[in-house]
């Protein structure tokens, strides 16, 4: 004779959701780009006022030269013309004008480290500008690890490093 199966247990069912009353609308005019609307910029201020940032102010008045400022320096310094920096880094003059307009300014890592090859910096200089645009080199990144060799051993030529580069399937630099 066939088995008769027990029915299986009805599973729990959630409560109802409780109803909330809606939170006021609060007008907020629109949040610039990359910045928290209004309405939320206010509660995070209260926060930060009890919190005790002494010398906070102080350290955002004294940032190092960005990114721009360090190129322009680095430029000058070398006595060498806009011109011959940008086009030995293989960046078109429409990009070297964005950046010389904007002091803000944040590269692609590729595009800092063809300005560092163009202005044949050292490593030590190198680790410097790539920090003013927020970038490293790493010993864990072929990329990197191919351009630090290129650095040291003085071979400041973008086209052997982008040979090197293609050789070892990592991406080219402004080609």
């Amino acid at each position: 004779a066939p088995k008769e199966h027990m029915p299986l247990p009805k599973a729990p069912t959630a409560p109802a959701p409780k109803e909330h009353m809606p939170l006021p609308k609060v007008p907020t005019a629109p949040a610039p780009k990359g910045r928290m609307p209004l309405q939320e910029a206010s509660t995070r201020a209260s926060i930060f006022d009890t919190v005790t940032l002494p010398d906070l102010n102080d350290r955002i008045k004294q940032l190092d030269e960005s990114f721009q400022q360090a190129l322009l320096r680095l430029i000058d310094e070398r006595g060498m013309k806009d011109s011959d920096c940008y086009k030995r880094a293989g960046v078109d003059r429409k990009l070297f004008s964005k950046i010389r307009s904007n002091p803000d300014y944040r590269p692609s890592k590729p595009t800092a480290v063809a300005f560092a090859i163009a202005l044949r910096l050292s490593l030590d200089e190198t680790a410097d500008f790539l920090r003013k645009a927020g970038y490293a080199l790493s010993r864990s990144s072929k990329f990197d690890v191919i351009v630090e060799y290129f650095i040291v051993n003085k071979r400041y030529d973008l086209h052997q490093l982008n040979v090197a580069l293609y050789e070892f399937d990592q991406p080219l630099i402004n080609a």
